[in-house]
């Protein structure tokens, strides 16, 4: 299927330099290449998002929120963190 693309000038200035490095052999296999990459990162995008929608429904199954002290936390966690240094 042959198409027809309109490219900005930037645009077209990056698939030459690209025809032009060497590393692609046409401005077709620049674009090709380009759009497997796109794809790719579709791919990426919605698995990260699927992921992100499995861990809200997993938060909201488990149950209401429980009220917390940052006070509190932050004791706990330096009674662990002067549990852990080493005695001088």
């Amino acid at each position: 299927m042959g198409m027809n693309v309109n490219l900005t000038p930037q645009l077209e200035e990056l698939v030459r330099a690209k025809v032009d490095s060497g590393m692609y052999s046409s401005a077709s296999e620049v674009v090709r290449e380009a759009l497997r990459l796109m794809d790719e990162q579709d791919r990426l995008r919605q698995a990260k998002l699927d992921e992100l929608r499995s861990a809200v429904r997993e938060g909201l199954a488990s149950g209401a929120s429980e009220p917390w002290d940052a006070k509190d936390v932050k004791e706990k966690a330096r009674a662990r963190r002067a549990a852990k240094a080493p005695a001088a």
